[in-house]
């Protein structure tokens, strides 16, 4: 925690060091610098021991769908990782939603044509996962949440709010279930976020579910058995396990590189591990500045108001590129048909799969530091190549590219994107 005086810590006479370790439940602190976070490998393995065991008794009763909503509030990481180590029926995720700007209804019609595909097979059961930001991924739910918070932060009484909304936002407002209605209301959070934790998205889905299938019942699109569905927040079971043996050695080494980088005066950095995926003897540590992560998102603070925004590490969201969404996809058909569950049971601290890590970890190619050692080993070789007595097509060709290269590059670049050192810590 940062020290709080009247007096700037900058006129003190003993400096201090501030430093910063990766550590994230949701994992959503990822970038070209940071693999993952501590803490994000034990609760996916918690999570998913839960959600296979619902799996099993969803199987096992054949009549309920369960819903289940788990921690990510910006980024839908553990839903994903939970989602390829359990193999779910379904899973909604934040950005998928956000991308698509899909509206309430239309999330909605995409698990009841799920449901209705399955009940043509005879399978009336399955398993749902969202994350619990989910909710402000919907274009007019979070449109709705920014006008509550506008009016919470003019100081107006919540028995108020109802009906100084737009009226567009109360017409939404008034279509959603009275518990929903409530939990929307809650005092914001210390940041001005709304207290998603206590919204009851997956009750809300489940609500809106039943009440679809029982339209397209009447209307004789869907002929299975009447729908029934369990609701489940796993938000807090994972925070009391003890750490899985990835996280207690990631742990371990950020703190040792916590201390060499106070011990060598450093200040405004942060303790990183590269090669994550590998035996912990290749992992590679280093410093990286802390403004190497930072970024400037400009947002309204309400109608007319200016643009503002200030540099800031932002929750990095789940690329619908990656290796880890594409693998989700490839199974995504297999997964909402067929009962593919999967148990990977409790955390193991011996034995076999005692040092299992993060599937979408291991998939993924984030060796950012040794792309930067390739680059090095390329840049060497022109300059081998490319010295006094070469050809002139060949200085002219190393000319043409590099001006190409530089140009690409300087486009690209992010202003904030300071030139400051990178440490490496052997």
């Amino acid at each position: 925690m940062l020290h709080s005086s009247r007096r700037p810590l900058s006129k003190r006479t003993v400096r201090p060091r501030v430093v910063g370790v990766p550590v994230s439940l949701n994992g959503d602190l990822k970038n070209q610098f940071v693999e993952t976070t501590v803490g994000f490998d034990t609760v996916c393995k918690v999570n998913s021991q839960l959600i296979s065991n619902v799996c099993l008794d969803a199987i096992s009763a054949g009549k309920y769908y369960y819903f289940v909503r788990l921690m990510g509030r910006k980024a839908s990481h553990v839903a994903l990782e939970c989602a390829l180590q359990s193999h779910p029926n379904m899973l909604i995720m934040g950005e998928e939603v956000a991308l698509s700007k899909l509206t309430l209804m239309e999330v909605i019609n995409k698990i009841c044509d799920g449901v209705q595909a399955r009940a043509e097979l005879g399978k009336h059961h399955g398993v749902l996962l969202i994350p619990e930001g989910l909710i402000e991924s919907i274009p007019e739910m979070y449109a709705l949440i920014q006008e509550i918070s506008i009016l919470h932060n003019n100081n107006v009484p919540v028995t108020e709010i109802p009906t100084q909304v737009s009226p567009w936002a109360a017409a939404l407002f008034q279509f959603l279930p009275p518990f929903i209605r409530r939990e929307l209301l809650l005092h914001q959070e210390s940041d001005n976020s709304a207290q998603l934790s206590q919204i009851d998205t997956e009750q809300l889905l489940a609500h809106l579910v039943e009440a679809e299938m029982i339209k397209r019942t009447k209307e004789g699109r869907y002929k299975g058995k009447k729908f029934s569905s369990v609701c489940h927040f796993f938000g807090y079971q994972a925070r009391g396990s003890l750490p899985s043996n990835f996280d207690c050695d990631y742990a371990y080494v950020l703190g040792h590189i916590s201390l060499h980088m106070i011990a060598a005066g450093l200040t405004g950095y942060m303790a990183t591990v590269a090669n994550l995926k590998d035996p912990v003897h290749k992992w590679r540590c280093a410093a990286a500045p802390l403004t190497a992560m930072m970024s400037v998102r400009r947002h309204l603070r309400g109608p007319g108001a200016i643009p503002i925004g200030k540099p800031a590490i932002h929750p990095s969201p789940i690329d619908l590129k990656g290796k880890a969404y594409e693998l989700l996809r490839e199974k995504a058909s297999s997964f909402l048909l067929d009962d593919f569950y999967r148990t990977p049971g409790g955390i193991q601290f011996e034995g076999p799969g005692s040092d299992a890590k993060p599937i979408t970890l291991t998939i993924e190619d984030q060796d950012y530091m040794g792309d930067i050692e390739m680059l090095k080993l390329y840049l060497d070789k022109v300059k081998t190549i490319v010295k006094p007595g070469c050809s002139r097509d060949t200085l002219k060709a190393a000319i043409s590219s590099m001006i190409s290269v530089t140009h690409v590059l300087t486009v690209m670049s992010h202003p904030l994107n300071a030139e400051l050192p990178l440490y490496h810590f052997n």
